[in-house]
């Protein structure tokens, strides 16, 4: 076993029994796929095969099938070290006789956190002012807003026309340029620049031809910067109708205990208090985290950096994935590729990595303890709040340690800042 900081290469030798029987088990397999002339399909002898198709045919396919026999037995014979990130795996050798991995384990950095209390980080003041339960209630209102057919008149600013159009380039109609009784708002901008625009004045049966450019950074590639007709018919008008703070209007709301202005802008009021509160703790956190980080000294390794670079990446890609939208999509509309997207995610990978080192640090020096009970009663309650059984749940969080972990993450952050002052 060679060591140096943070790095330690483990050798394993394969060999004997174990690596013959690996061979067997690899020939087994390939004797049932390949043909031979001369013998039935699986039927082909092990020295007919090896004359063939040559010993070394087998080797590779060996080592990948004892390669987890490796890593425990280099994990088993080392418990002293202690993966942060998945082994880096080198095959040193390999022949007839066996094979030698070379394990490059990174392990865990020395953490010096110099000072953890008394850092005397401020908390936001959260207040609640008039104007801001004001919008709010207005943003309820229009939520409630009902739309009702514009009889005369034509399409303003803010109406809704419904729509059928069609879009035409040199003439011939393009995919995905059709629609028939489409709901359109004016101003909202769903539409290229000029289309919502143009039906501005039109009534209800009038029919036009609008002629646009689509933008250059369009993402189809066949209508950037395409000059295209929007054949167009309007099927009829709507135009909103603002409601009132009357009975009908509290009960649409269906909001136990709200029956009048006043007691809807007090659940308003409440309800904009209660998320600023959520946001001044984070940030509160934020900046307690941040403070102590400035007092630690570590040498953090790169190889935990990526990996954590890794799981922001898999996990923005999920995000995206419930937008409808692919990482592929995603890189044509912003005009960047993987490589700048993870240098972006580099920072905030590097933050995390340091956070969570010092807090398991200052849970070592606190002697903080989460009990195996704690846990179980925490994956209870987090089971039954997101309606799932409760082996479902821990198989998808990671297992009882994950539940217990996180109880002494959140542990630490409670006694920073119960010591903070």
């Amino acid at each position: 076993m060679a060591k140096k900081k943070n790095e330690v290469k483990i050798n394993v030798k394969i060999e004997k029994e174990e690596w013959a029987a690996a061979l067997d088990q690899v020939f087994a397999k390939k004797q049932k796929e390949v043909t031979v002339d001369g013998f039935r399909k699986g039927k082909v002898p092990r020295n007919v095969y090896e004359k063939k198709f040559g010993k070394e045919s087998l080797f590779i396919d060996a080592a990948d099938l004892v390669l987890p026999t490796a890593y425990e037995k280099a994990m088993n014979d080392h418990k002293e070290v202690i993966p942060v990130v998945q082994p880096k795996v080198d095959l040193k050798s390999i022949d007839e006789n066996g094979c030698e991995f070379v394990f490059t384990i990174i392990t865990k950095p020395e953490v010096k956190v110099n000072k953890y209390t008394g850092l005397k980080v401020e908390k936001d003041k959260v207040t609640v002012k008039k104007e801001e339960v004001e919008h709010e209630l207005q943003h309820l209102l229009d939520q409630y807003t009902e739309l009702v057919v514009k009889e005369n008149g034509t399409i303003e600013e803010g109406n809704v026309a419904i729509i059928d159009f069609e879009g035409f380039k040199d003439g011939v109609a393009f995919e995905g340029g059709k629609g028939e009784n489409y709901s359109l708002e004016i101003g909202s901008h769903t539409f290229i620049p000029g289309f919502e625009e143009a039906l501005i004045g039109m009534k209800t049966g009038e029919e036009k031809d609008i002629d646009l450019t689509f933008p250059e950074d369009y993402p189809s590639e066949d209508l950037k910067g395409a000059k295209v007709v929007f054949k167009v018919k309007v099927n009829e008008i709507k135009e909103k109708q603002t409601r009132e703070l009357d009975k009908e209007f509290f009960e649409d709301l269906g909001m136990e205990g709200i029956d009048s202005e006043d007691t809807l802008k007090e659940e308003i009021k409440k309800n904009i208090k209660a998320q600023k509160d959520m946001e001044a703790e984070n940030k509160y956190v934020d900046a307690l985290l941040e403070a102590v980080g400035k007092n630690v000294d570590v040498d953090i390794p790169e190889e935990m950096v990526e990996e954590e670079v890794d799981r922001l990446m898999k996990r923005f890609e999920e995000q995206l994935k419930m937008q409808g939208v692919s990482l592929d999509l995603y890189y044509q509309f912003t005009k960047s590729d993987e490589k700048a997207l993870r240098s972006q995610m580099e920072k905030d990978a590097f933050k995390n990595v340091l956070y969570r080192l010092m807090l398991e640090e200052i849970l070592k020096l606190e002697k903080l303890e989460v009990t195996d009970e704690e846990a179980e009663k925490e994956a209870e309650e987090l089971a039954k709040k997101y309606q799932m059984k409760k082996d479902e749940f821990l198989s998808q969080f990671g297992g009882i340690d994950m539940v217990k972990y996180d109880l002494e993450i959140r542990k630490v952050v409670d006694f920073l800042k119960e010591n903070n002052k």
